[in-house]
């Protein structure tokens, strides 16, 4: 069994909690998620089962959506509403044109500082570490795209409800309160739902009942990759399976690409080195 199972994770369980259950389910061990989400945040979270856990780094690195709510009044030690209150403050009516000149703001290459309460690493520690043993840290900004930000529904004057595309490694507890600083109000993130992962889209999501109840498909894992790809002979596929270097004959000119058998069977990812195509991912070897 392999493929990628579009999972829809509840709040309240973990992404760990999540991999746990469908090793359960599916009495498999090979099994990992393609980027976590925050305990309380529910929405698209896609696994990896079996050999398409060697291409979980390829599915991270997509664009992601999430839709978040602010809600001002106060402002928490992690962000968001699971945290201690450490500051509150008067909430006042925003004008729309002050709205989307903050907003617009944060589109484009940005820079942000990751939460204190995330699994961030500095000095091989996670903040959270750091954090919970009541330390606090230099802790350097991280560059991040934000695609594209949209405000979906103001509800004056205390709640802000907003659509972001962002790139990996974004944090949106970290947008939120920018956001809020832009507006000099206090606030937190009140709600998160991821709802995309490259071609992972909520609407097509599993619940995990669905999961139990038999009603979830596995997908093949190739139809993710947003990358070229090339149809080899049987006599490359053999060289590539073996983990050789073959020559550059099919007119690839970027690199990574899918590769496909004679017959049309995925079987791995490779790169350009040079005049030549190396196996960088590949699902079996000397074979």
């Amino acid at each position: 069994m392999e493929g990628i199972l579009n999972v829809l994770k509840p709040p309240g369980m973990t992404s760990h909690n999540v991999v746990d259950f469908i090793r359960k389910t599916f009495k498999i061990k090979k099994v990992g998620h393609t980027g976590t989400l925050d305990p309380d945040a529910a929405g698209v979270l896609p696994i990896c089962i079996g050999y398409a856990t060697k291409f979980t780094s390829y599915l991270m690195e997509q664009k992601k959506r999430y839709r978040f709510e602010i809600t001002f009044g106060f402002s928490t030690d992690t962000l968001d509403k699971s945290g201690k209150i450490i500051d509150s403050g008067p909430v006042v009516l925003i004008k729309d044109e002050e709205l989307f000149q903050v907003l617009n703001k944060f589109k484009g290459n940005i820079k942000q500082v990751p939460p204190m309460y995330s699994a961030k690493k500095i000095k091989g520690k996670k903040l959270y570490e750091y954090a919970r043993e009541g330390k606090t840290i230099d802790i350097p900004p991280i560059e991040v795209t934000i695609y594209n930000i949209e405000l979906i529904e103001y509800k004056p004057p205390y709640q802000l409800l907003i659509d972001v595309e962002c790139s990996k490694g974004t944090y949106v507890r970290s947008l939120v309160r920018d956001i809020c600083e832009e507006l000099n109000m206090p606030g937190y993130m009140s709600m998160l739902i991821r709802t995309q992962v490259g071609p992972f889209r909520i609407e097509e999501s599993y619940t995990i009942e669905e999961v139990k109840e038999g009603k979830a498909k596995i997908q093949p894992v190739d139809i993710f990759l947003d990358m070229p790809s090339a149809k080899l002979t049987a006599l490359d596929s053999d060289r590539i399976l073996k983990g050789q270097f073959i020559k550059n004959s099919y007119g690839i000119e970027t690199s990574p690409f899918k590769l496909y058998d004679n017959n049309g069977k995925f079987i791995g990812i490779g790169v350009l080195h040079q005049d030549k195509i190396r196996p960088k991912r590949i699902l079996l070897r000397g074979k």
